[in-house]
C-alpha cells in the first residue's frame, strides 16, 4: 500500500534519456546563439580566433565559431567622431576589451604661447573616422589619448610660430588646413587606422583676467584705427573723383581756349596774308583802304564827347561831337 501511494504522489518520472535530451537542447541553443552576431550598417566587425586576428566582416548577420573560439568586436567605421579641446568633450563609448575609456578635455590644454610671446586660449575640434578597424584595435593601446596628444602638439607648434593677431584673423584658415595635414601624417606614422575629416578652430581669445582686459583694449584701439582708416578712405573716395572731375573740366576748358586762340591766330595770319598780297599788288589803294577802315573802327568805338580832331600842322581842331551829334549835326 505504501508503494502504491508513493507512485501516485510522483506521476512524472525523469528518465536518463529525457535529461540527456534536455541538456542537448540547451547545448544546441548555446551553440546556435554563440555562432551568430549582427553588425550594424555603420560598423565593421573584427573577428578574432583564439585571440588572434582572423578576418573583417561587414554589416549584416554574420557567423562565427561558437563557445568563444571566435570573438567579434564591432568598430564604427562609418561614423565621423568628434573630439574637442579646451571645453567639455562628449565621446562615444563602445564596449569590448579593446575599447578604452576616452580621456576628457582639460582647460589647460588650450592655453598656448604665440610667436610674439602672447598667451592665447585656443579651442578647437577634430573630426575623424576609423578607416582600418584592425589597425585601430591592435597598433596603438591608448588610442584616444594618442589622438589628443598629437592634436595638441600640432596646434601648439602652429600657434607658437605666429603672432596672436594673425592667429585670430588672417591665418585661421591656414592653421586648420596645415594642422589637418600634419595630424594625418602623424596618425599614419603610428598606423592608427584613422582618417582626419576636418580640424576646426573654435574660440580664440586671451585668457580671462588682466591679459584679456589688456587685449580688449588693444582690440578697441585697432577697431578705432580701422574705423578712422575706413572714414579716411571714404572721404578719399568722395573727394578724389570730384577733384578729378574738376581737373578734367579745367583741362577741357583750357584745351577749348587754346583751340580758339590757335584758330583766331590762324585766321589773323590768313587775313594778314591776304592783305599783304593785296598790298603788294596795289600799295596806295590798299594803304588808303586800311587807313579808312582803321579810322572807322576808332570812331565807332570812341566816346564822341571826348574825341577831338585836329589837323596835321596842329593849327586847328574839330570836336567830333559837332559832326556826329544827333541834333543839328552832320550825319
Amino acid at each position: 500500500m505504501n508503494s502504491s501511494g508513493a507512485t501516485s504522489r510522483n506521476p512524472f518520472h525523469l528518465s536518463p534519456k529525457l535529461i540527456i535530451a534536455a541538456v542537448g537542447i540547451v547545448i544546441l541553443f548555446i551553440l546556435v546563439m554563440s555562432s551568430f552576431f549582427v553588425v550594424d550598417q555603420t560598423e565593421q566587425a573584427v573577428v578574432l580566433r583564439f585571440g588572434k586576428y582572423n578576418r573583417i566582416v561587414g554589416p549584416g548577420l554574420q557567423t562565427k565559431l561558437p563557445l568563444g573560439i571566435d570573438r567579434n568586436f564591432n568598430i564604427p567605421t562609418r561614423v565621423v567622431q568628434t573630439m574637442t579641446f579646451g571645453q567639455a568633450t562628449v565621446d562615444q563609448n563602445y564596449s569590448g576589451m579593446f575599447m578604452n575609456t576616452p580621456s576628457g578635455s582639460s582647460a589647460g590644454e588650450s592655453i598656448m604661447l604665440t610667436g610674439d610671446l602672447n598667451i592665447v586660449d585656443v579651442q578647437w575640434i577634430i573630426q575623424y573616422r576609423i578607416e582600418d578597424p584592425a589597425k585601430w584595435l591592435f597598433n596603438v593601446q591608448e588610442r584616444d589619448k594618442t589622438i589628443r596628444d598629437i592634436s595638441q602638439s600640432v596646434i601648439n607648434q602652429l600657434v607658437g610660430d605666429l603672432p596672436i593677431l594673425a592667429i585670430m584673423s588672417s591665418e585661421r584658415t591656414s592653421i586648420e588646413i596645415e594642422s589637418q595635414e600634419r595630424m594625418q601624417k602623424a596618425f599614419d606614422s603610428y598606423n592608427l587606422g584613422v582618417r582626419v575629416v576636418t580640424v576646426k578652430l573654435q574660440n580664440i581669445v586671451p585668457p580671462v583676467g588682466e591679459v584679456q582686459d589688456a587685449f580688449e583694449d588693444v582690440n578697441k584701439a585697432i577697431q578705432d584705427m580701422n574705423r578712422l582708416i575706413n572714414e579716411g578712405k571714404q572721404q578719399y573716395n568722395q573727394e578724389i573723383p570730384r577733384a578729378q572731375g574738376e581737373a578734367s573740366q579745367q583741362i577741357q576748358v583750357a584745351e577749348g581756349y587754346a583751340a580758339e586762340r590757335v584758330n583766331n591766330a590762324q585766321g589773323d595770319v590768313a587775313r594778314f596774308s591776304a592783305v599783304l598780297e593785296a598790298y603788294s599788288m596795289s600799295k596806295d589803294i590798299t594803304a588808303r583802304r586800311l587807313y579808312i577802315e582803321t579810322m572807322e573802327e576808332i570812331l565807332r568805338k570812341a566816346d564822341a564827347g571826348t574825341l577831338t580832331l585836329i589837323d596835321r600842322e596842329l593849327d586847328n581842331f574839330l570836336p567830333i561831337s559837332n559832326l556826329t551829334g544827333s541834333q543839328g549835326g552832320v550825319q
